[in-house]
């Protein structure tokens, strides 16, 4: 299969994974913007008016990049695995296995889809915060290279957990009781330089705090974490489950029965 055509075949399958969430998008992307708002109203106004600064910020400022970002984790995670596992249900995926299609151009299809989702709630998320927060941005391209490599990061985490999924309930462990818990824990509502010191050890092991902290850098200028291990763990995730996601396709694992 020459470049031209695999280039093809992965337009096509990004039009299709885009045009599904859009189709539905008071679903897809309407929610997040009412729970950030309900967050803002909770959290930031009624919690936060008592708690007052952190780290020289308000605490709807401080909380705002969180938000955005566990919108964008959720949202890139569900819409991938939640379309993968419908390919295995509907059995069209195995279609595209027995093609000349490469297994990368499947990957990088799905995981667009993902990342495309991640990103328009991204915006629809942040347009919410500016009614609420004063947000400065003070690195912008930096902060739009987190959110995009997040996005991709966790698109190619919910194909992997699409891939292992055997029926419906599979897709929802994963974010019930891994996701959830390590957003919560991962630094959107609090600094971790407010926890005990074996808290504060124990959370460098969240790989969500990274991303939290180092969007937060981006658009206020503060962080827990060094910059740069931030981006280099991200990095290696990246690499590390797109090898995965590769090596399970090419071996069929949860289609070839």
């Amino acid at each position: 299969m020459n470049l031209r055509t695999q280039l093809i075949a992965l337009q096509t399958i990004l039009t299709k994974e885009t045009l599904r969430f859009l189709r539905i998008w008071i679903q897809t992307l309407l929610p997040p913007a009412i729970t950030t708002t309900l967050y803002f109203i909770i959290f930031g106004n009624l919690i936060g008016a008592r708690l007052g600064t952190m780290d020289g910020l308000t605490y709807t400022q401080f909380i705002a990049p969180g938000l955005i970002m566990m919108a964008v984790i959720t949202n890139a995670y569900s819409n991938v695995v939640s379309s993968f596992f419908g390919s295995k249900f509907q059995r069209h995926i195995e279609e595209m296995l027995i093609s000349p299609l490469p297994n990368a151009i499947i990957v990088l299809g799905f995981v667009g889809g993902g990342v495309a989702r991640g990103l328009m709630v991204g915006l629809v998320v942040t347009a919410v915060s500016l009614f609420f927060a004063d947000l400065h941005w003070q690195h912008p391209l930096l902060t739009l290279a987190v959110i995009v490599l997040t996005s991709v990061l966790f698109a190619l985490a919910g194909l992997i957990n699409g891939i292992f999924a055997k029926n419906f309930d599979d897709i929802s462990l994963v974010p019930t009781f891994v996701l959830t818990p390590l957003t919560y824990f991962g630094g959107i509502f609090y600094s971790i330089q407010m926890l005990p010191p074996f808290w504060q050890d124990a959370s460098l092991f969240n790989p969500i705090l990274y991303m939290v902290n180092a969007f937060r850098f981006g658009i206020l200028g503060v962080s827990d974490i060094n910059i740069y291990l931030a981006f280099a763990l991200i990095l290696l995730f990246i690499a590390v489950l797109f090898g995965c996601s590769l090596w399970l396709l090419h071996r069929g694992t949860g289609i070839r029965n």
